[in-house]
């Protein structure tokens, strides 16, 4: 008796899951590690920008009432920085500004000097818009102005090369981000070219027996948002998984976490999985209903 041989048979968009999935998933991973990257260094540069401070000197004859129609003036400014969670408006008294001064540096200069000669002073925070050196110059002439305040200082050059430092930053990042985007958009799409070459002859089969472009289609096109959706949740929860590593490692990264921001990653990188997985199937089966048999080969 003949030995019996069994046959397997491919079925409709059966390629193979587990590497494609690998694949996508890798790449998912890679862009949204630096992903997480640009927006950690987007929130470092909010923060230094945050704790930009005006200082604005007083008069030593101020009396306690202008001092507080002064710090009232200050509050409703434009250009201080509005959160409430943070002490945007600060009074430093000279006693406690000499204090300071001597636990910093070990000199006790009121005692050669006789007095104390620093006087009373707000630090103001500024608001990050405001960080542009004409606009500082005329917040400055502005505090000047104002009744009962002697001088207003501030870190011009600080400040200055604060705003040209993270504008670089910014500018690398994003020539990084779009060619690292560019990369794998192409590595996804040839991932699944790739998996659909073993299935070029199944589609020609389907096309002999009479079946129409959207049935032979709808499977593959099925199965690559499957699998987009697959790799962009496993991409997901492995970069949650090393940010809350992170976290408990290195406790001041919760200082320039964006939840929100991050959220936003994820879910644009579960996007982009489907998206790419289903544009770039779609076009390989495209590809493949319009070769010949010859080229098939």
């Amino acid at each position: 008796m003949a030995g019996e041989y069994k046959v397997k048979t491919k079925k409709l968009g059966s390629y193979p899951f587990v590497s494609v999935v690998f694949s996508i998933t890798l790449a998912l991973f890679v862009i949204g590690l630096f992903g997480i990257l640009v927006i950690y260094s987007q929130e470092l540069g909010r923060l230094v920008r945050e704790n930009v401070k005006i200082q604005v000197y007083l008069k030593s004859t101020v009396q306690k009432e202008d001092r507080r129609v002064l710090e009232k003036q200050l509050t409703q400014s434009d250009f201080i920085l509005k959160d409430s969670s943070k002490q945007t408006l600060v009074f430093v008294s000279k006693e406690e500004a000499a204090k300071q001064f001597i636990e910093d540096t070990g000199e006790d200069f009121k005692k050669f000097l006789g007095e104390n000669p620093l006087r009373d002073a707000y630090l103001v925070t500024i608001d990050p818009e405001f960080h542009d050196k004409q606009k500082l110059a005329e917040i400055k002439s502005r505090l000047e102005k104002m009744k009962g305040v002697f001088q207003v200082y501030y870190v011009e050059s600080l400040i200055e090369s604060v705003n040209k430092n993270i504008a670089k930053i910014g500018m690398v990042l994003l020539g990084i981000a779009s060619l690292l985007l560019l990369v794998v958009v192409l590595l996804i799409n040839n991932t699944v070219r790739l998996a659909l070459f073993s299935q070029r002859f199944l589609i020609r089969s389907m096309q002999l027996v009479g079946a129409t472009r959207s049935f032979i289609q709808w499977p593959f096109v099925f199965r690559a948002v499957l699998n987009g959706a697959v790799s962009g949740l496993v991409a997901c929860g492995l970069l949650w998984s090393l940010l809350r590593y992170g976290h408990r490692r290195i406790e001041d990264l919760q200082l320039i976490e964006n939840s929100d921001r991050i959220l936003i990653l994820l879910s644009s990188l579960l996007g982009l999985g489907i998206f790419v997985a289903v544009v770039s199937t779609w076009r390989a089966v495209q590809k493949y209903l319009k070769l010949s048999l010859d080229e098939l080969y």
